[in-house]
């Protein structure tokens, strides 16, 4: 048993070493709960700790961290998600990915809040983790195949159809950048190919069975906070989660999103798709959703089936969700519907990324438009907007490593090496990760958040929906010293470099707890203040009762996080956009002849943050102040530090 004191915790970190085949259970220290809380926090201390810049991303060295918090398992109002991290095959630079469901709950029962994973099998294998027993089991027979029938056949061996697994299909074994590791059938871990990770390693799966519990410290207490959430969450989120996630999951936004003027089309050279309505929620709802699904826990009830019932897209899946209908759909110039999801299952299957694949489809696509790619180049296909014949078989192609498709697996920025003859200026990327579904030129912050999240072009770091969901009301309690009016002004540079700090520091101890975006990010129902009512009842951390003690660990986490990369090299150079927002004015909507002031808002952000201005890069006051003294040293020693510091 574990002599971990504080509760919500299981207590335990799992590792496994797959080149010597051992397996270590440790004890959590109760400095890295204090200090980094949970998820995204652990992973950032993790691979800050034991990797370094010579550890390639698919390397035996490269670290696979799959990490919990407190509040998984607690019955809170979203229990059901954790946080994967790795150094990135894609990028190259830091790799997270973070998904729902059920894995994370049931790893906690099972006795863990985190497993690392290093070293690399001979033959393939799947960690197989009941209770106290873990063991490395052979899946030579489960290589090759694709998701689904991975996880089925897991459940079968072990006779128990409510085994959590976590898997990769052939993408992730044919180590394709964009590839990520899928947990039971549909919840991806999808960004910065943490699925190529796996398969570099000769990983198959993760499978999970506990019969535990999580302990709360004042169970009292813990009653009180449940009932306040719960509240919250039913009742304050009301008409708008009827009227938009709990009735249409995210594909509500697709309609949203191009009316504003922010729905990424044609590789994002315009925010407004004159197809929308052929890809939109509603009409997802009417003629393709089968039922309603949800994470362990959660009120809200975003997530659906959907199935196309016969023709030559004949699919059941999970989803797709707005970023993927995004992916496929708008940004390809594609209206079919049922080819998205159809995509949306493949890559479901195979274990890739559908932000990245779609998008990186979609460069290619503009490519071959502007004349830089031929049929000679594409093996024949035809790469136009909306060919949805196309765009389905380069998802194979893509997944298998086949002809064009083993080039387009590198992901944008490296295909766009490969293939040269300007062919750079269309890949649509931020440090190598291809741009999500939303554009800075019609929401200047989401600009921000593009261009310094640590991972890449990622909206899950810091996004704010302040400025285009009407909560004025929030924005002027939240950020007294700013004139409201301004920051909600989604075409206005001011107070953006606060707004985007503020929120990405929150988003590190949502991501920390774990709780989902959906109550945090959109609606902005819980804040700090809810944090340190929450976290000391259910832990026994009483330090977190101190709102100031929790915007100094998320702090903290943010400037781990950035520091690693600064240790890899990066710097304010590598914190910016490509030259379609910087350079191109929006040509059609609310934003039309607006570009995003990356710079103004730049500026401002860093020196929010305590970083130097022109580096970019955070002071060696600032670290020191949130106690990364040790960071500072090795940065120091390193010249990476800047020499204002």
């Amino acid at each position: 048993m574990s002599k971990f004191k504080y509760k919500g915790y299981a207590g335990r970190i799992l590792r496994v070493n797959l080149t010597s085949g051992n397996v270590v259970k440790e004890d959590l220290s109760e400095g890295l709960a204090l200090n980094y809380l949970g998820g995204i926090g652990f992973t950032a201390r993790i691979l800050w700790d034991e990797t370094s810049p010579d550890t390639d991303p698919l390397s035996p060295e490269n670290r696979l961290v799959i990490a919990t918090g407190p509040i998984n398992g607690a019955y809170f109002p979203q229990t059901g998600r954790l946080e994967v991290a790795a150094r990135s095959p894609l990028t190259g630079v830091w790799g997270s990915a973070n998904t729902g469901g059920a894995f994370a709950p049931e790893l906690k029962y099972a006795g863990y809040d985190m497993i690392v994973v290093t070293g690399k099998s001979e033959k393939p294998v799947y960690i197989f983790i009941d209770d106290d027993h873990v063991e490395l089991m052979d899946a030579s027979k489960l290589w090759g195949k694709t998701v689904s029938a991975t996880t089925d056949m897991i459940r079968e061996k072990h006779g128990d159809d409510r085994i959590k697994v976590a898997a990769i299909g052939p993408a992730g074994e044919n180590m394709v950048k964009m590839s990520c590791i899928i947990f039971d059938y549909y919840h991806a871990a999808g960004r910065t190919g943490m699925g190529a990770v796996m398969g570099s390693k000769n990983l198959k799966a993760i499978a999970v069975r506990g019969t535990g519990s999580v302990e709360v410290y004042d169970y009292e207490k813990w009653k009180e906070v449940m009932e306040y959430a719960w509240y919250k969450m039913t009742v304050e989120w009301g008409e708008l989660n009827e009227n938009a996630l709990g009735t249409y999951g995210t594909p509500s936004l697709v309609e949203i999103t191009s009316a504003i003027g922010r729905l990424p089309t044609r590789n994002h050279s315009t925010g407004v798709y004159e197809d929308a309505d052929k890809i939109s929620g509603e009409r997802m709802r009417r003629e393709f959703r089968v039922k309603r699904a949800a994470c362990m826990g959660c009120a809200i009830q975003c997530k659906y089936l959907s199935m196309v019932p016969h023709g030559p897209y004949k699919t059941l899946t999970g989803g797709p969700e707005y970023e993927t209908i995004m992916a496929f759909g708008s940004n390809c110039g594609n209206p079919n519907l049922e080819s998205i999801i159809h995509a949306n299952w493949l890559c479901n299957e195979y274990s890739l990324d559908t932000i990245s694949t779609g998008c990186t489809i979609a460069f290619a696509i503009e490519c071959f438009e502007k004349g830089i790619l031929s049929k000679d180049d594409t093996g024949g296909l035809e790469l136009t907007w909306g060919n949805h014949e196309a765009i389905v078989q380069l998802v194979r192609d893509i997944a298998f490593r086949k002809g064009f498709g083993d080039i387009l697996a590198e992901g944008s920025r490296r295909a766009s090496e490969i293939i040269g003859r300007g062919s750079e200026r269309y890949a649509i990327h931020v440090k190598g990760l291809e741009v999500s579904g939303q554009d800075g030129r019609s929401h200047q912050s989401s600009g921000l958040t593009h261009a310094t999240a640590a991972r890449g072009a990622d909206h899950l770091t810091s996004l704010s929906c302040l400025e285009e969901q009407g909560y004025e009301e929030t924005a002027k309690k939240r950020y007294p010293q700013y004139d409201y009016r301004i920051m909600v002004d989604p075409l206005s540079p001011q107070h953006k470099g606060e707004l985007i700090r503020d929120l990405e520091d929150f988003y590190c101890i949502v991501d920390s707890m774990i709780i989902c975006k959906y109550s945090t990010m959109w609606p902005p129902i819980f804040y700090f203040e809810d944090v340190a009512k929450i976290i000391p009842p259910l832990t026994g951390m009483r330090e977190f009762a101190d709102v100031r003690y929790v915007r100094k660990v998320a702090a903290r986490i943010a400037n781990l996080r950035k520091a690693y990369n600064v240790r890899l090299g990066l710097t304010r150079k590598d914190d910016t956009l490509p030259d379609r927002f910087l350079k191109e004015p929006m040509p059609a909507g609310p934003a039309k002849g607006h570009v995003c002031q990356l710079d103004k808002m730049l500026d401002e952000y860093y020196e929010k943050r305590g970083w130097d201005v022109k580096t970019g890069i955070p002071t060696k006051k600032t670290l020191q102040e949130l106690g990364l003294d040790d960071v500072a040293e090795q940065l120091e020693k390193a010249g990476k530090l800047p020499a204002t510091a």
